[in-house]
């Protein structure tokens, strides 16, 4: 008797397991992606100068990123993607953070890595070791990789950055650079976050698509005037833009790991204190007169960064009702 009941109680115990992993499997998370695809593409590393030109006598670069399908696809359809570009310091738990939100919607995303191929980890400290526009060629480059994939709709593409990853998404919008780098670029919005803005680049305000920026009127890391006065010129000439500045917020506010209070990003260079324009091919800082650089005299140091529970939920909010507009999302 005592050999039969110790045998059934460890059959209890192996349905109770199978009954608790089968609970567990239930209540897997959604923003788990069914699928992990890691894509290599060719890019370049040049000078501002260069992009600004059109110059493709630059060194050849090979960089990658992280290509996530959502958990549950609809077999044989063709997946909406959002391209997710990271800021100064390389992708963090901002960006993690936005590819699971979107997969949790049914999209897939592409987390773009423009720093690793380049033997970076990190340009906060020293911005001049990578170029302002590498980035946005980056993006045109991922955008054609993707559109050439078998799993994603080439029509159904979008754009979300940070920082210096908002810049490059902001300004891969324009024709000027479309025409130069990538003929046949395409994308259906575009979410520029605490962007670094210039006060002028010749053709700027012809761009494509939809626009909706998001900044931080406590950021002083990059100002959001700058990106203000841009939104008004771009809006005055009858583009679909949209800019929220947020009361209160730092940079980086979407990043979930950071502190909630401002923190001083030790080291960091910022060109908050900049007047840069574009002048025949070449960003000229206003006050010298001269090609811009960080060594100039306007550049601050130590910048704040800071977590917003809040404008970070709002952002989503807005972000992801955008896309299931755009995307024809049910």
């Amino acid at each position: 008797m005592s050999f039969f009941i110790r045998h059934c109680r460890l059959g209890l115990a192996f349905l109770a397991c199978l009954a608790g992993a089968a609970s567990v499997w239930a209540q897997t998370p959604p923003d788990l992606a069914s699928r992990i695809e890691l894509h290599p593409f060719s890019s370049f590393t040049l000078t501002d100068s260069q992009f600004l030109q059109g110059d493709a006598k630059a060194t050849p670069v090979t960089l990658g990123g992280e290509l996530r399908f959502p958990a549950a696809p609809v077999a044989g359809a063709k997946l909406p993607v959002v391209i997710i570009v990271h800021g100064s310091g390389g992708n963090n738990s901002g960006q993690d953070n936005w590819a699971r939100v979107f997969n949790q919607m049914g999209v897939a995303t592409f987390m773009l890595d423009s720093l690793s191929g380049r033997g970076l980890t990190q340009v906060n400290t020293d911005q001049e070791r990578l170029g302002r526009f590498n980035m946005t060629l980056d993006v045109f480059r991922a955008q054609e990789m993707l559109a050439a994939h078998p799993r994603i709709d080439a029509e159904r593409i979008a754009l979300i950055g940070g920082s210096r990853g908002g810049a490059a998404v902001l300004y891969s919008a324009m024709r000027r650079f479309q025409k130069m780098w990538s003929p046949n670029f395409k994308v259906v919005a575009t979410f520029p976050l605490y962007a670094s803005c210039y006060d002028h680049i010749d053709e700027d305000t012809d761009v494509i698509g939809r626009i909706h920026g998001f900044s931080g009127e406590a950021d002083n890391y990059v100002d959001f005037r700058v990106c203000a006065a841009y939104f008004k010129r771009m809006k005055d000439a009858g583009r679909d833009v949209e800019l929220d500045t947020l009361p209160n917020v730092h940079h980086s506010y979407d990043n979930v790991l950071s502190k909630v209070e401002p923190t001083p990003l030790v080291g960091a260079q910022s060109q908050f204190k900049c007047v840069t324009r574009e002048e025949k091919g070449v960003l000229v800082n206003q006050e010298t007169k001269q090609a811009f650089s960080y060594k100039d005299a306007c550049i601050t140091m130590n910048p704040n960064l800071g977590y917003s529970p809040d404008a970070t939920a709002k952002t989503i909010a807005a972000v992801t009702g955008e896309l299931r507009g755009v995307f024809k999302l049910p």
